[in-house]
């Protein structure tokens, strides 16, 4: 965390929700995630496996006074253009609680994009699509709207983009990363303006979220090592446990899996807002 912003924003919690099995019971979901404090909605962005995040996120944002955000959108599957029309939309459909989370792409996604006859970007190019999306969703909200931008990033040269087009910024990392390596990358992480700095949690125990980190994962392994890609099932340790990444690393975004929110309510409860 840079030391020209030493304080740290309260905490607020995030669900990634898929959809399934069904409309009533995915709905029932968010009213209920809603209803025990955590903050947003999160929609991931796996074509085919998932409805498009534009229409499940201006469904959820009908059934539950909730805000709602990409997590996140792979940037080479779309246009710039459309990205940022697709955003400044939910915007205005939501009355201003949309989120757009974006980064460079999930690993493996360079297969999905030869699949489907899209252009497989470099890595430089990657980051420019999430620079000139931004742009166009800038333009878009002009004076009278700003939609947050969430990117998540792992490379300096993401990070630098991060601190000059984010409102929060997520430290992707692999689950079997040492913690001393990502906490080394968000340490290094530098701005000029407040930023909100994220992390999302894939494992909770010996639970791995759908969607959020391959489901064959040694989850005792990541216990052994300390990861920060996981936490204690118990939510009052867990609770310790983020009370520390905030106050060593400025950390106080954080997102969980639907399969776990439940069993978080308590911590959520605890914690959101201070």
């Amino acid at each position: 965390m840079t030391d020209r912003h030493p304080e740290v924003s309260p905490f607020r919690f995030g669900v990634v929700t898929p959809f399934g099995p069904d409309v009533a019971g995915w709905t029932e979901t968010v009213r209920r995630i809603a209803g025990q404090g955590y903050s947003t909605v999160l929609m991931p962005d796996f074509p085919r496996l998932q409805p498009a995040p534009a229409a499940a996120l201006a469904v959820a944002a009908t059934v539950a006074d909730v805000r709602v955000g990409t997590w996140v959108y792979a940037a080479p599957l779309r246009r710039p253009w459309l990205t940022a029309w697709e955003a400044h939309s939910l915007t205005l459909l939501t009355a201003g609680r949309f989120e757009m989370g974006i980064g460079a792409g999930r690993p493996g996604i360079e297969e999905e994009l030869r699949e489907r006859d899209l252009h497989v970007p470099s890595p430089g190019e990657r980051l420019q699509q999430i620079r000139e999306t931004v742009a166009a969703l800038r333009e878009l909200d002009g004076a009278d709207a700003h939609t947050p931008v969430v990117t998540a990033v792992t490379g300096p040269k993401a990070r630098a983009l991060a601190a000059e087009i984010a409102d929060t910024v997520t430290f992707a990392m692999t689950p079997t990363e040492s913690r001393a390596s990502v906490e080394e990358r968000i340490r290094s992480f530098d701005s000029t303006r407040k930023v909100e700095l994220s992390m999302h949690v894939p494992v909770v125990g010996d639970s791995v979220s759908p969607f959020m980190a391959p489901p064959d994962i040694d989850t005792g392994s990541l216990r052994e090592t300390d990861s920060l890609s996981c936490l204690p099932l118990d939510p009052a340790a867990a609770a310790d446990e983020l009370r520390r990444r905030r106050e060593e690393l400025g950390v106080s975004y954080i997102a969980f899996g639907a399969d776990v929110a439940d069993t978080f309510a308590p911590l959520v409860a605890e914690l959101a807002g201070r």
